[in-house]
């Protein structure tokens, strides 16, 4: 049995000596709650840097509200693109053509533009290769050398002038984009497909070839009010931060494959059949997951239109980040539908589709497994309930040799025999599509406001999957392993500026675990989730900074969260909050909570009796506001306490658990 303790509290100004059981009744209770011991007390003068002192984030203007949402000034560029591509699966060779469309929304005049060509990381001299080598030194040791060939760059038929700083061009114009104005230029390139993954490749299997694509066509880089030309080089482990636009992708291939890519199938009477037409058609409306094409009729001519050479898939989508897409002739097919409900209350039915070989034991939609489809479908619905609504119309999840990475509308997932592998990646990789394909976050700078962000939401769905309570036990443990580190490092650190063993702890599963507790903790889930749900819907296809989302909560929660975004975020403290038994009479017992980490939370102890029964205390984080030790007298009300714990339900990442609990008597 556990009750609410009643907590007396006078002054919090008195100071008395530490520890001690000798002091009279009287004295306990004028001591009763407040901070204690003058080598404990915090002042800002004693820590330049405060725990609770104001963060200091870039001053707020018209663009950038001081509630944390975008303001009236607010802009962002706009970047459309039509791409036709074909691949030459023998020799794993794409050859492409676009068309760009760049629209300057900015106020200023733009004199040159730079573009991004990430797939120069697989050159033999790419910066990326020579600092870091994450595995791309493997590709180097088979000879490859990889990177653009860039076969043209015009603008009305006239070359422009460009020149290649490693994953980055700088592109000359003919004359300065104004305000308002739209730039319009053509852009030719080809290149082999890496033998090294780095979120995209090949993969030979029994009953054809795998190919995935990403990050695989020169993009311009995204020119926004806080950095100018963001030209961070790309060096493997930053991911991306892009413009939002139109895509048309028109994607050549051997007529055997089938091909499944960010956007909406545009020519489905040319390169599917009239079978393959009316179960997708079906399966849209099917809760329940229908094969489109089966294990056994892969590689069959059945499968495929009638005639010979190459066809040509043609997609479009709106309003998107990025495009990926896959190909390949060893794909088996099922679908099923998603309910999603609009903002404005419209229902609609959103396409759930698993592409994945023979091999992906796990993806089979059976008795033993609800495979991979029907994973699509609760991630869908549940982020869309809670979060915002899925704002696009399908949704494809493929296997293949990438171990999980997304894009809009499309995710690559690995994970073939294991049940638990393939559901946990495929519903991260879902989840992505809020943060960041939704609210576009600066990922070569931030890794934690997408990583983190969609860790955090995993929690939750994962729970509601299994039908269990969430989990956060592997997030406490890495955190305890970066906490107790010789040379730590905090979240808010480039990801390229991070050691490499602790990039997942921090930007995963780091940043999942404090918003979990500023959740669980600290606001409480109504307050926490009527201000995550307003960041989410206030940055909706826009681009926040950091200090946006802490604003935006600060302001939404109406709470001052400074000492949480300093603690969790902004620095590398640590937690360690410890109990110490101070005296015990017949009606209470008073203790010193203490704190000897740099960071702070809420401190919840718990009082067991001898009759079994127990009572919690939560006290909030404001006791450490000016002092590292704080007494408090709890009423027992008669009964004997024979054990004192702080966290006693093992909620928070204590380094050092020796002075948690304390026995009485």
């Amino acid at each position: 049995m556990r009750s609410i303790l009643a907590v007396s509290a006078l002054s919090a100004c008195v100071i008395l000596p530490a520890c001690s059981s000798n002091h009279s009744s009287n004295d306990n209770r004028r001591a009763s709650l407040g901070a204690v011991d003058a080598d404990y007390r915090r002042t800002a003068g004693d820590d330049a840097e405060n725990v609770f002192d104001p963060i200091d984030l870039p001053t707020a203007n018209e663009r950038r509200l001081g509630s944390g949402a975008p303001g009236p000034d607010y802009w962002q560029q706009r970047v459309d693109y039509v791409i036709d591509c074909e691949l030459d699966a023998e020799s794993k060779r794409l050859d492409a053509e676009m068309k760009v469309t760049y629209t300057n929304n900015s106020p200023h005049e733009l004199e040159y533009m730079w573009v991004q060509l990430e797939q120069n990381l697989f050159r033999q001299d790419s910066l990326g290769t020579r600092s870091r080598g994450r595995g791309v030194m493997r590709a180097l040791a088979e000879g490859f050398d990889g990177g653009y060939d860039i076969t043209a760059l015009t603008h009305d038929d006239d070359d422009l002038e460009f020149t290649v700083y490693d994953t980055l061009a700088r592109v000359e114009l003919p004359d300065p984009i104004g305000p308002g104005e739209v730039f319009e230029f053509e852009l030719g390139f080809a290149f082999d497909m890496p033998p090294h993954l780095r979120r995209m490749g090949s993969e030979e299997v029994e009953q054809g070839t795998i190919f995935e694509y990403a990050q695989w066509f020169p993009h311009v880089c995204n020119y926004d009010d806080v950095n100018g030309w963001n030209t961070l080089p790309y060096l493997g482990s930053g991911e991306f931060y892009t413009n939002f636009g139109d895509y048309e992708v028109n994607i050549k291939v051997p007529r055997e494959h089938i091909v499944a890519a960010t956007g909406v199938l545009q020519n489905p009477y040319e390169v599917l059949t009239a079978e393959q037409r009316e179960r997708l058609e079906l399966a849209l409306a099917s809760d329940e997951t229908l094969v489109i094409i089966e294990p056994e009729r892969v590689g069959t001519e059945d499968i495929r239109p009638a005639g010979e050479g190459p066809l040509t898939w043609r997609f479009k989508a709106e309003n998107v980040r990025t495009f990926a897409w896959a190909s390949s002739d060893a794909f088996i097919w099922d679908a099923c539908g998603a309910d999603v409900t609009d903002l404005d209350g419209t229902e609609r039915r959103v396409m759930c589709q698993s592409l994945y070989p023979k091999e992906a034991e796990s993806w089979y939609w059976n008795d033993d497994s609800r495979g991979s489809t029907q994973v699509i479908k609760h991630s869908i619905e549940h982020y869309s309930e809670w979060l915002y609504p899925y704002p696009y119309p399908i949704m494809s999840n493929i296997n293949g040799p990438e171990g999980g990475m997304e894009y809009p509308m499309i995710i690559f997932c690995g994970s073939r025999t294991n049940d638990r592998g393939m559901v946990g990646v495929t519903d991260h990789e879902v989840g992505h599509n809020w943060y960041p394909m939704l609210v576009n976050t600066d990922e070569r700078r931030y890794m934690w406001q997408d990583e983190g962000f969609n860790s955090f939401i995993n929690l939750y769905s994962m729970a509601d999957w299994y039908e269990r309570d969430v989990d956060v036990s592997r997030a406490i443990r890495q955190e305890l392993s970066i906490a107790t580190a010789d040379r730590r490092q905090r979240i808010n650190v480039p990801p390229d500026r991070q050691w490499s063993r602790w990039i997942g702890s921090l930007n995963y599963r780091k940043t999942s675990l404090a918003l979990y507790l500023l959740r669980e903790v600290v606001l409480g889930p109504d307050r926490f989730d009527t201000a995550f749900r307003a960041y989410t819907h206030r940055w909706a296809f826009k681009h926040p900074q950091p200090a946006d989302f802490f604003r935006c909560m600060e302001d939404a929660a109406g709470a001052d969260l400074a000492w949480f975004w300093r603690s969790w975020f902004l620095s590398d403290r640590v937690l360690d909050q410890g109990v110490r038994l101070h005296s015990v009479d017949d009606d209470a017992v008073t203790i010193d909570l203490i704190n000897s980490g740099g960071m702070v939370m809420p401190a919840t102890v718990r009082v067991e009796f001898a009759d079994g029964s127990s009572v919690d205390k939560t006290l909030p984080v404001e006791i450490w506001s000016s002092t590292d030790l704080w007494r408090v007298r709890l009423d027992t009300e008669g009964k004997r306490p024979v054990q004192i714990r702080i966290d006693p339900d093992q909620q928070l990442p204590d380094i050092n658990t020796d002075d948690n609990s304390v026995s009485v008597g």
